[in-house]
């Protein structure tokens, strides 16, 4: 039986998953379950911009729509970069650079 990668959560990004309403929690760490396991989430897409490797999860449920940035080309770990709630159609800015800075500190 293939080994359950770790999830480690940099800097606030278990915080901010953590205020995700309830429904979007519960599909959010659906998602990561499945990366954990080496399966693809349902509703992802790379997000160059941040970096090499870098994808997010997209939810959207009836409370919004929600995001969490993750890199799972670790062996040692999936590693959730930042968790946000959507209230434009782009990611805003200040959301790229802070998970482009998470994704650095990973080296």
């Amino acid at each position: 039986m293939p080994r359950h990668k770790d999830v480690v959560f940099l800097g606030s990004s278990l915080k901010d998953l953590k205020d995700f309403p309830l429904d979007a929690r519960r599909a959010a760490g659906f998602q990561l379950d499945l990366l954990q396991r080496g399966e693809q989430p349902f509703d992802c897409k790379p997000m160059k911009t941040i970096g090499r490797g870098v994808k997010e999860i997209r939810i959207t449920e009836e409370s919004g729509a929600f995001r969490v940035f993750y890199v799972v080309n670790r062996p040692e770990a999936v590693y959730v970069l930042h968790a946000l709630r959507k209230t434009t159609q782009k990611t805003e800015g200040r959301d790229i650079e802070l998970a482009r800075a998470r994704f650095q500190e990973l080296g």
